[in-house]
């Protein structure tokens, strides 16, 4: 598994949660990831994406890599690492079952 950190760039955080509940178009990985973010972290914004580099063949990727960008107050204070470690320990479960995960985190 790689977690791979990227720099915030908080002019690209829109003010909402980017999929609401009722989106077909998400995979049931994004769904859980979503589910299990949302309640941890209450987020102002939330987007899970599964970005596998098989996403070419199949539609919604196939569980392999995801990206997520959140925002959230329970970030506030706390160091960038230490924000994705909480977002990892969150997923702790779901990571062990995937190659790699980017997480965009951000306080709001």
């Amino acid at each position: 598994m790689v977690v791979v950190p990227e720099r915030r760039v908080d002019d690209n955080v829109p003010n909402k949660i980017a999929l609401s509940k009722e989106d077909t178009t998400s995979t049931q990985g994004e769904q859980h990831i979503r589910a299990k973010l949302t309640e941890k972290f209450n987020p102002t914004t939330l987007r899970v994406q599964d970005v596998s580099v098989r996403a070419i063949l199949i539609i919604g990727g196939c569980g392999d890599f995801y990206a997520i960008t959140i925002a959230s107050e329970a970030f506030k204070g706390l160091t960038m690492i230490k924000q994705h470690r909480l977002v990892t320990e969150t997923l702790k479960k779901e990571i062990e079952g995937i190659h790699g995960l980017q997480i965009q985190t951000h306080v709001e």
